[in-house]
């Protein structure tokens, strides 16, 4: 299955962009994301409700550039993949992409997909993440490395809370979230 959704946030790209590489704030606007730990600069891993069940994934960044994207693929769990991209719109504006390729497990999820769940929880989170952002006068750290290939190629440079790097958006069927 495939999901696309955007949103305009009326933040700078550089920030908008740091924030999303502080996965660990992911819990605070994705539905279900209960956490997601920071395994190193290019490994997350996950844990969500979905459909009233518990799950958990891994998830690996393969491709990371500051200001532009960000692409994951899941490791374990339900397979996902997907890429983040973020587009200057003005000096203060930015719009936030998310493209997201996933196999939904067992007859709920197909269900729920069939029904465009996912779609609909993507586009929740990206709500959330808009008023998360707009909402603050700064980000809450940031992480400006690069990832190319799968391989870290340089740490960039910048802050953040747990040195917590890159960004995967969405994870495992109905789960937003993976980096």
């Amino acid at each position: 299955m495939h999901v696309e959704k955007s949103i305009e946030v009326d933040a700078p790209l550089k920030n908008v962009y740091n924030q999303w590489t502080q996965f660990q704030e992911f819990p605070k606007f994705m539905q279900g994301i209960e956490q997601v730990q920071q395994l190193d600069n290019k490994r997350l891993h996950w844990v969500a409700e979905i459909g009233g069940k518990r799950k958990e994934w891994d998830a690996e960044i393969f491709e990371q550039v500051p200001d532009q994207k960000i692409a994951w693929r899941s490791t374990s769990g339900a397979s996902n993949a997907g890429i983040v991209s973020f587009q200057p719109v003005a000096a203060n504006r930015t719009r936030v992409t998310v493209r997201m390729e996933y196999e939904p497990e067992g007859a709920i999820e197909h269900l729920g997909a069939a029904m465009g769940a996912v779609g609909t929880r993507i586009e929740g989170d990206l709500k959330r993440f808009r008023d998360f952002i707009q909402s603050r006068i700064k980000e809450t750290g940031a992480w400006r490395g690069e990832i190319h290939g799968g391989r870290v190629e340089s740490t960039g440079s910048g802050t953040s809370p747990g040195n917590s790097p890159g960004t995967p958006g969405y994870g495992t069927t109905g789960a937003s979230g993976v980096r």
